[in-house]
């Protein structure tokens, strides 16, 4: 592995910059908790928070002076933590470790003796902290993704496609908007009823929440991608405002999930995107043809 040279000043900006991000952490880590009710989410975090501040104190010994920051507004990390769920938000919190480890590493050639060794126990602290995460923290929020994305994902490139078909067979927003309620609707207690046949053959989640899960995702996005065409008369309008909607729920969704999984965002969102506007865009054609062969178009 190759190593970048690091000057005595250099040093001590990085070990000041270091310093003052491993105490926010710290700060973060014990202000969540201190709101955690579950008594061993609350020991790992104190745990975390602890772990941060023996790191801040090992740079500011290194800097040569103290880097104290004001306290952080964790107001946002907080609702994140309550409403997406413990997983989601220390994994957000954890995913700059791999550039965090990267540059310790490239200032452990400059240390010798005892800094060295202390630093590559806090590199080694930094690369388990992930693997402690996965391995003590429950979140069944976790645990029904994928019957989230399954809602989700489903509804948004089918009913995406049900009015890029009727774009090109109607021009009454209205009409469209109802053909999508009515089929979103229709294939949501298909695929709830399909989600609890799966979960019966699983021990670990319940069938009951699994439909339930599913469907509600489903009509969710439903009545998302249906809105815009009861709000407006201009069928190109209300087709663009529908598909920017499911384009945005699907970054959503998607980035949750890659967080959570610990995937790459781009990719993923690149793919289920593609999906959805090469759905549109063959719904359309096929709406345009089947209008123009039978001579039937809804004004």
């Amino acid at each position: 592995m190759l190593y970048v040279a690091v000057s005595i000043d250099e040093l001590r900006r990085l070990a000041e910059e270091f310093c003052r991000d491993e105490l926010f952490d710290s700060m973060v880590y014990r202000a969540l908790a201190e709101r955690e009710a579950d008594p061993a989410r609350r020991r790992l975090l104190e745990a975390l928070a602890e772990q941060e501040y023996r790191h801040y104190l090992f740079w500011r010994e290194i800097a040569g002076r103290d880097c104290r920051i004001e306290k952080p507004r964790i107001s946002l990390l907080a609702v994140s933590y309550r409403l997406l769920g413990p997983v989601f938000t220390l994994r957000l919190l954890e995913r700059g470790e791999e550039e965090t480890i990267r540059r310790y590493r490239e200032v452990l050639p400059r240390l010798e003796g005892e800094q060295r060794r202390r630093l590559e126990e806090i590199i080694r602290e930094e690369e388990e902290h992930e693997q402690r995460l996965l391995e003590e923290i429950r979140d069944s929020r976790v645990k029904y993704l994928g019957y989230i994305a399954l809602g989700l994902a489903d509804a948004i490139v089918e009913v995406t496609g049900v009015h890029a078909g009727f774009l090109g067979a109607t021009s009454n927003t209205v009409v469209a908007g109802v053909a999508g309620l009515i089929v979103g609707f229709s294939a949501a207690l298909s695929m709830a009823g399909a989600a609890y046949l799966q979960a019966k053959h699983s021990r670990e989640e319940s069938p009951l929440v699994s439909a339930a899960v599913t469907g509600l995702s489903y009509i969710f996005s439903v009545v998302v991608l249906a809105l815009p065409y009861f709000l407006t008369h201009a069928m190109l309008l209300a087709f663009a405002a529908s598909t920017a909607a499911g384009l945005a729920l699907t970054a959503a969704f998607t980035y949750y999930s890659a967080v959570v999984q610990g995937k790459g965002f781009a990719r993923e969102y690149a793919e289920s995107a593609t999906l959805l506007l090469a759905t549109a865009l063959g719904s359309y054609l096929f709406g345009e043809a089947l209008g123009r062969l039978t001579g039937i178009r809804i004004d």
